[in-house]
């Protein structure tokens, strides 16, 4: 069983053009910023959205010229949209008394799904009656009741907040293991993409910007949206001479990159600060200035201005010491293990 789809959808803003080949069992995650058109293509696949070009297929059938309900799909929505005058039993079994199975029939088969993703003993609770992850639960159970070849996330837990969005996160991670069929994932979180993907696309404005296995994509970002959702410092540059040239910045790196366009990444927590120039004379150094400064998680998070825009990660006493503000002139280094260059 395998997805295999080109999907163009004409929008006033940008054109959705994206190729997607998924195998049976794989996850596969859409991660983009808000309006790059992940959920438009949820939406084209499950046929809630017209294609202005392009097809569908799963396992060599071709699903694009059938209607939304005749699709054999399972979709878990953002909001869940579960049926608020139905117990969660009744909410799991409604797609198979759709099919034509018997309200009897039916209502074991839901009673078997929730048992299986943890609330047996929530059975006769409507949804208002729920917890988030509940909900969550709930939905899943229902998406995957009708036996779906393929199951559609589209922000499953973004309405979770950060303690039980932990917990769900990791029990739908088993239950998509579980499934044999093609699940295709829409997130705006690298973490839950990180972790319930087995292969990430990224899209920008309509179109593919990066794809590959996440540990891949979080290494050697390509673009300066990626390069912030996995937390690194991302300059395209021209690599000669075992370093690369970014603007007026010579950078040595871990490793020679090939001669020619390459990128070159380090992460914030790599960048010292200094507030006189070091001595020993490192050799990544430059002099920048201070743009802004702010919390970030439990560190502190300077913005820098200079020969490159950079962020330096530093702890709460390290700017106490340094009596950093905005405004002011600083050296900055980083080491050229901590840094790495790949081809552009």
């Amino acid at each position: 069983m395998s997805l295999e789809a080109r999907l163009v959808v004409e929008r006033a803003a940008f054109t959705l053009d994206l190729a997607l080949d998924v195998r049976a069992g794989e996850v596969v995650a859409l991660l983009g910023p808000n309006g790059a058109g992940k959920t438009t293509a949820l939406r084209a696949l499950a046929g809630l959205t017209r294609l202005s070009g392009g097809h569908v297929t799963l396992r060599g059938r071709p699903l694009h010229t059938l209607p939304a309900e005749s699709r054999p799909i399972g979709m878990v929505f953002q909001d869940y949209l579960l049926f608020p005058h139905l117990s969660a039993l009744d909410n799991v079994a409604f797609g198979l008394r759709c099919q034509g199975m018997s309200k009897t029939d039916a209502r074991a088969a839901a009673a078997g799904l929730l048992e299986r993703v943890g609330l047996a003993a929530r059975a006769g609770a409507r949804p208002r009656q729920l917890s988030g992850g509940q909900a969550q639960r709930v939905a899943l159970a229902r998406a995957l009741a009708v036996r779906p070849e393929l199951l559609l996330l589209d922000e499953p837990l973004a309405a979770l907040d950060a303690h039980t969005r932990l917990e769900i996160r990791s029990q739908l991670r088993r239950h998509l293991a579980d499934f044999d069929g093609v699940t295709v994932l829409v997130t705006h979180d690298p973490l839950d993409a990180m972790v319930l993907a087995d292969r990430l696309i990224v899209i920008e404005h309509g179109a593919v910007v990066q794809q590959g296995a996440p540990a891949e994509v979080a290494r050697r970002p390509r673009t300066d949206y990626v390069a912030r959702l996995v937390g690194l410092n991302l300059y395209r540059g021209v690599a000669g001479g075992g370093r690369v040239e970014v603007g007026e910045l010579l950078l040595h790196t871990s490793e020679p990159a090939t001669d020619g366009a390459a990128f070159v990444a380090f992460p914030p927590a790599a960048v010292a600060l200094y507030r006189t120039r070091p001595d020993g004379s490192p050799r990544n150094l430059w002099q920048a200035r201070i743009g802004g400064i702010e919390r970030h998680g439990d560190n502190v998070r300077v913005h820098l201005d200079g020969p490159v825009t950079a962020f330096a990660d530093i702890t709460p006493a390290a700017l106490a010491d340094l009596d950093l503000t905005p405004g002011q002139r600083i050296w900055a280094s980083v080491k050229a293990t901590e840094t790495h260059a790949y081809p552009a």
